[in-house]
């Protein structure tokens, strides 16, 4: 028997190895792919907390109709990259315009985001190119999601997933949240992250 469960018990971590794979690629390819975005309120009080949620409607209204011509991630990368002063002053407006005189900044870079659920799509840990805005002192809790393709606040539909992602990242997404591999990929990540 012992030599039964000897043999049982590698071949199935082997298996479930072989089997995360393709899920573990995906994840990566999706990383690629995407280009997030991270809102940070100023703090945590209820009215800057709204304000963060009315600063991302404008922010993703406003950049939803450059992003539509892009063929890919880098092109929506340069384009942000591109647009920066004039995100920052689209945000800034709204931010007068609900009373706050805060600063805000916009950046382009890399950055860690854990596994998000979301009400219909699941976004992998990993390393993501984003924007972020800091609002303020950017010390409350913040909001994140994908802003290329549009995939935030009513703009994902189905149809638009499967145009804009590869089968094996849309079968990602839209895997179920409880699907273990992603806590894989969030400690495979964290593990790499000890050395970087």
């Amino acid at each position: 028997m012992r030599k039964l469960f000897a043999i049982l018990i590698p071949a199935l971590i082997i298996a479930c190895l072989f089997a995360a794979i393709p899920f573990f690629n995906s994840c990566q390819e999706l990383t690629e792919d995407v280009l997030r975005v991270h809102i940070l309120a100023n703090s945590d009080s209820a009215a800057d907390q709204s304000l963060k949620l009315s600063v991302r409607d404008r922010v993703l209204e406003y950049c939803s109709a450059y992003y539509d011509d892009c063929e890919d991630k880098d092109e929506a990368l340069a384009v942000t990259r591109d647009r920066l002063g004039e995100i920052e002053k689209v945000a800034e407006q709204e931010i007068r315009s609900r009373g706050f005189d805060y600063p805000v900044k916009a950046e382009v870079g890399q950055a860690y985001f854990n596994t998000r659920y979301y009400d219909d799509f699941t976004m992998p840990a990993g390393w993501y190119d984003s924007l972020r805005l800091t609002i303020g002192d950017g010390g409350g809790k913040n909001w994140w999601c994908v802003m290329y393709p549009a995939l935030c606040v009513g703009a994902a539909s189905e149809d638009k997933m499967k145009e804009d992602l590869s089968d094996g990242e849309y079968k990602v997404v839209t895997s179920d949240k409880v699907d273990f591999r992603f806590k894989l990929v969030e400690y495979w990540e964290d593990f790499c992250n000890l050395f970087r």
